[in-house]
């Protein structure tokens, strides 16, 4: 017996992505619903290599009956009906920013806090944490626990693909339109992004910080479930997909590096690629389309007692996003749903 599954926001990047691993992964569905803006109406998408669905407006999409509705949509949509289909008897999984802060809705990373899961039936909405702080706290997770985490820096090189399909076209268009010596057209980005890197992502808060940064910052602690100091600057580059992070880290207590590597070694969804020679390290472009978080340059932090630094990579869409959507879906019926379906 499976389930039944509505993916909102079916026809963008994270949409597409979830509906490529319920097929990958072989998730229990009886039925599976594509849902999107009123925009995709006469739309059709891929599930699996031999299915196309229709896709249905929102506004027109009974969620009553379904058993999960993963929402890739966007913060507006799911304000309006994320909780329409909670109430309806979905268990929503949001990939928005909307409910990640919300003290009764748990924000989860399946191989960091599956423990949270079990706050699900409160609201019936579970909060997928944001493409940076996802793959962040997979890497703090097993060294924290092993000996403390005091304090973190991190700075982000964040892939176009983050702010959406319209963003990738303006990178492609462009870096063709200087190739062609043509004016560069700036509508989706604050400044041109082809041959360049944009120090914003997402909108100034008074302080001088983004929203992007206090998200992460905020999610991180949520998620691990305590309170330490965040220090991160996040910047948009000129890549398609994969999000990289150089990150800091003051631990409590010494670790060596042969420690920390064999501590990630242990975790699932961490790999290694760490050789300190010439090409020993892992780039956004060689991650494409990879379900791991990967871990790279790792070293002694000399200017701080108990530092250490590393490079983090994982593809956005994919980890950071529909990946770990799905993973809570499963994690839920493995562990919470008993194979009983509505």
């Amino acid at each position: 017996m499976g389930y039944r599954v509505a993916v909102v926001g079916a026809t963008g990047n994270v949409g597409q992505e979830i509906l490529n691993l319920l097929a990958e992964r072989k998730f229990p569905i009886d039925e599976i619903q594509a849902v999107a803006s009123s925009t995709s109406r006469g739309q059709r998408v891929s599930f699996g290599e031999d299915k196309v669905l229709d896709v249905i407006p929102i506004t027109e999409f009974n969620f009553t009956g379904f058993d999960f509705a993963l929402f890739a949509a966007g913060t507006l949509v799911s304000t309006e009906f994320a909780l329409m289909a909670a109430e309806a008897g979905c268990i929503v999984i949001d990939n928005s920013s909307q409910f990640r802060q919300e003290a009764e809705i748990p924000l989860v990373v399946p191989e960091v806090n599956p423990e949270a899961l079990a706050g699900y039936k409160g609201c019936g909405i579970i909060a997928n944490p944001n493409c940076v702080a996802l793959p962040l706290t997979m890497a703090l997770k097993p060294l924290m626990a092993e000996v403390g985490l005091k304090r973190l820096v991190v700075s982000t090189y964040q892939s176009v693909s983050g702010a959406g399909r319209a963003a990738m076209d303006e990178l492609f268009n462009q870096t063709r339109a200087i190739y062609m010596n043509q004016s560069v057209v700036k509508e989706e980005l604050p400044k041109q992004i082809a041959f360049n890197v944009i120090p914003q992502v997402d909108t100034f808060l008074p302080d001088g910080t983004t929203f992007e940064e206090t998200k992460v910052a905020n999610e991180v602690q949520k998620i691990l479930g305590i309170k330490v100091g965040v220090a991160i600057t996040c910047v948009r580059v000129p890549v398609f997909i994969g999000h990289s992070m150089a990150v800091a880290l003051e631990l409590e207590n010494p670790l060596s590096v042969g420690e920390a590597r064999a501590l990630w070694r242990e975790f699932p969804g961490i790999s290694i690629v760490d050789s300190r020679q010439e090409d020993g390290y892992v780039t956004p472009a060689e991650i494409v389309g990879e379900d791991n978080v990967f871990i790279s340059r790792i070293r002694k932090d000399k200017s701080v007692e108990n530092g250490l630094l590393f490079w983090l990579v994982s593809d956005n869409l994919r980890k950071g996003a529909a990946l770990n959507a799905v993973q809570i879906a499963e994690t839920l019926i493995k562990d919470y749903l008993n194979n009983n379906v509505n």
